[in-house]
């Protein structure tokens, strides 16, 4: 999809009364598979801003757009998990996050397996992009999902946060397809 053709991620609604600052984003750009996604760094920037306006204030996050082959030695080194995955989040400790312009930590996404989940979800690429830069963002803020109860809070919240950016909830047509509907 081209950067023209590409959808706006734009979180719509008022400002809230106090706005939050937007955390600092240094994006770094790995792969060069990514420059078939020219709107990407864009997508992630926003999916921040949108995540940080419900969960967070200031902060800075670095987030690296790689490759398979980068996330897997990541994902075996740090998790004991021989294969790549398609975001890994790494928290800064809470030493470096405290404060409102602390370190929050770093983001990797790993665009081969980015790209086979929209084709075998049937996801455009953006939309999968910006949901994966929520999902982890939400892991840099305290979120996870290793029982139910925390599942489901933090689907709740990506699910408010992508409607808010008036892209599809990216956990109703899973939960379509698990009922069969």
């Amino acid at each position: 999809m081209s950067a023209a053709a590409s959808p706006k991620l734009k979180v719509r609604g008022k400002a809230p009364a106090k706005a939050k600052r937007t955390p600092a984003i240094d994006i770094e750009i790995q792969s060069p598979l990514w420059d078939q996604q020219p709107a990407a760094e864009q997508a992630v920037r926003e999916a921040v801003a949108a995540a940080a306006a419900l969960s967070t204030s200031g902060g800075e996050v670095s987030i690296l757009l790689t490759d398979d082959s980068a996330v897997r030695v990541l994902n075996r080194d740090w998790r004991g998990i021989d294969k790549p995955t398609n975001v890994l989040s790494f928290p800064a400790p809470a030493t470096m996050a405290k404060g409102a312009a602390g370190i929050l930590g770093d983001i990797v996404i790993a665009y081969e397996t980015l790209t086979r989940e929209c084709a075998d979800e049937d996801r455009d690429f953006l939309h999968h992009l910006a949901h994966l830069t929520v999902h982890g963002y939400l892991h840099l803020v305290g979120y996870d999902h290793q029982d139910d109860a925390q599942a489901d809070e933090m689907e709740a919240l990506e699910s408010r946060i992508m409607t808010r950016m008036q892209l599809p909830d990216p956990w109703l047509d899973r939960s379509r397809e698990q009922s069969g509907a």
